[in-house]
C-alpha cells in the first residue's frame, strides 16, 4: 500500500506553524496593520465605499461582512502594501479578516499579529507560485488572497492542521478575480479584495464546524494550478524556508497609484532633483524614454487615461506628472491633472528591457531618460522603489503616511491619533483590538449617516 504524499497546502501549513516569531516581527506587523487600516479609512468617502456600505447595510454586520467591507475599503486609494515576489497586496486581504476574527475569539494583540504574519505568509507563498501567465488575466491579490485570509482566520480559531487544510482548500476553490475591470473602468478591484477577505474567513469558519475542503487544491489535476496557472511554479510555495516572514519583505507605498508606476516615479523625481529641485515645464520636454519589465507594460501602458483610477495605472501620466509637478499626491490624478497633460503622452516611449524583465518580480526596476528641447538628456535608473525592503519607510514615515491618509478620509484628528497609538501598542497590549474596532466602525458609521442625511 502506497502512502499519498502530503499536499502542498498541508506542507505550507506545517512550515508556517514552525516559523519563529520575534518581537521585531510583531512590531513590523503592527506597522502594516496601521498602514492597512489607515488606507481603509482614507477611502471611506468615495463612490466605491458608499456602494460597499449600502450593500453591507442590507446584508448585516456579521464579522465576515465587516471583513468584506474593510477589505474593499483598504484597496480603494491605491496606497496599500505590495509584496513583489507574489505581486499581491496582502494587507487588504489579511488584516481585515484577522481583525474581525480576533474580535470574535477575544484574542490579544500579539496573537492577532501572529495571525497577520501567518496570513501574509500563505498569501505571498501561494502568490509566488502562480506564474506570470496567471497575472496577465487574473488579479493575484484576488486569487491568492483567500489563502491568506483563511490562514489568518484558522490561526485565531486555533484550528488543527487537518481543519486548516480544509480551510485553505475551500478558500482556494473560491479563488477568482479578473483584470477586465481595468479597461472597462469598473469598481471590481475592490470587490476582489472584499471577497477574498470574506471567502477565507468563511472557509475557516466552516472548517471549524467540520466542513471539509480539498487537500490538493493547488496541485491537483482539477485544482487551482490546472485551472488558472499555465506556467505555475509549485516549488515556490516552500522555497527558501529560511527566509524572513513575507510581511517583512513586503513593500509600503509612498504614492497613491499602482506599484508598477513607482520605480518610474522615483526616477522622475530624481531627475527633478538633478534639475536643481525645479520641476520641468511640459514645454521643455521633447521625449521621455522608459525601459521597464513586461508586467508594468501589460498593466500600466495607458497613454490617455479618462478617469482618476485609470491615471493611477498609467506610466505615461505618472511620469509626466512627477516631472512637471515634482511630486505625486492624492490630487495628481484628477480631471485638472489629466487635462494639464492631455496629448503629452505621445512624447513618452515605453519599452521592455531584458535586464529588468529577468530581475522581475524579485526586483521592480526601470531606466528613465528625458530629452529636453535644449538638447540636454537627463537619466536615472533604479532596481528598488521607495518603500521596498531595501529602501523601507521607517516608523516615523509610516505614521506620517497614516496621518495623511486619515486626513484624506476626514477622520477626526483625535480619533486618528488614538488609532495610531492603539496600533503601535499591539505587540505589548492585550486590550487594544476593541478600541481599534470601535474607531473603525465609528468612521464607517459617520460615512453612512452623512450620505443618509444628503
Amino acid at each position: 500500500m502506497t502512502t499519498q504524499a502530503p499536499s502542498l497546502t498541508g506542507q505550507l501549513i506545517a512550515y508556517i506553524r514552525s516559523k519563529a516569531v520575534t518581537d521585531s516581527d510583531l512590531r513590523a506587523a503592527s506597522l502594516f496593520v496601521l498602514d492597512t487600516l489607515a488606507c481603509a479609512l482614507a477611502g471611506r468617502h468615495t463612490p466605491q465605499a458608499l456602494a460597499l456600505k449600502q450593500f453591507i447595510a442590507h446584508r448585516g454586520d456579521a464579522p465576515a461582512m465587516q471583513a468584506f467591507l474593510f477589505g474593499g475599503l483598504a484597496h480603494i486609494v491605491e496606497m496599500d502594501d505590495l509584496h513583489r515576489g507574489s505581486v499581491t497586496h496582502p494587507g487588504c486581504v489579511v488584516v481585515p479578516p484577522a481583525l474581525a476574527m480576533a474580535l470574535e475569539t477575544n484574542a490579544a494583540g500579539p496573537a492577532f499579529l501572529r495571525a497577520v504574519l501567518q496570513g501574509y505568509e500563505a498569501c505571498c507563498r501561494v502568490g509566488a507560485s502562480v506564474g506570470p501567465a496567471h497575472y496577465k488575466v487574473w488579479h493575484n491579490t484576488a486569487t491568492c488572497g483567500p489563502f491568506g485570509s483563511a490562514m489568518a482566520s484558522a490561526c485565531l480559531l486555533d484550528l488543527d492542521d487537518a481543519a486548516t487544510q480544509w480551510a485553505l482548500g475551500n478558500a482556494g476553490t473560491q479563488s477568482a478575480g479578473l483584470w477586465q475591470f481595468l479597461p472597462d473602468g469598473a469598481m471590481s478591484k475592490h470587490l476582489h479584495t472584499a471577497r477574498a477577505c470574506e471567502a477565507g474567513m468563511t472557509a475557516a469558519d466552516l472548517a471549524a464546524h467540520g466542513f471539509t475542503g480539498p487537500a490538493h487544491i493547488l496541485e491537483g489535476t482539477q485544482g487551482f494550478y490546472a485551472g488558472a496557472c499555465p506556467d505555475a511554479d509549485p516549488a515556490a510555495v516552500l522555497r527558501d524556508p529560511d527566509a524572513p516572514w513575507a510581511l517583512v519583505e513586503t513593500s509600503m507605498k509612498p504614492y497613491p497609484c499602482c506599484r508598477h508606476t513607482h520605480p518610474a516615479i522615483d526616477c522622475a523625481l530624481a531627475l527633478v532633483e538633478e534639475n536643481g529641485g525645479r520641476p520641468l515645464a511640459l514645454a521643455q520636454i521633447e521625449q521621455v524614454e522608459l525601459a521597464t519589465y513586461a508586467a508594468a507594460l501589460n498593466v500600466c501602458n495607458r497613454p490617455e487615461p479618462t478617469s482618476d483610477y485609470q491615471a493611477k495605472f498609467s506610466l505615461q501620466h505618472t511620469v509626466l506628472e512627477a516631472l512637471t509637478q515634482a511630486e505625486i499626491g492624492f490630487e495628481s490624478f484628477n480631471d485638472e491633472a489629466r487635462q494639464r497633460l492631455q496629448g503629452a503622452s505621445a512624447r513618452v516611449a515605453l519599452s521592455e528591457s531584458a535586464d529588468y524583465e529577468t530581475a522581475y518580480p524579485e526586483a521592480w526596476g526601470n531606466a528613465l531618460t528625458v530629452t529636453l528641447n535644449d538638447g540636454r538628456r537627463l537619466s536615472a535608473q533604479t532596481d528598488q522603489a521607495l518603500g521596498d525592503p531595501a529602501k523601507p519607510l521607517d516608523q516615523a514615515a509610516v505614521v506620517d503616511k497614516a496621518r495623511k491618509l486619515l486626513a484624506l478620509g476626514n477622520v477626526d484628528s483625535a480619533q486618528g491619533e488614538a488609532l495610531i497609538t492603539a496600533c503601535l501598542a499591539l505587540p505589548e497590549e492585550a486590550s487594544r483590538l476593541p478600541r481599534i474596532h470601535k474607531l473603525l466602525m465609528e468612521g464607517a458609521e459617520h460615512e453612512h449617516n452623512e450620505h443618509t442625511r444628503h
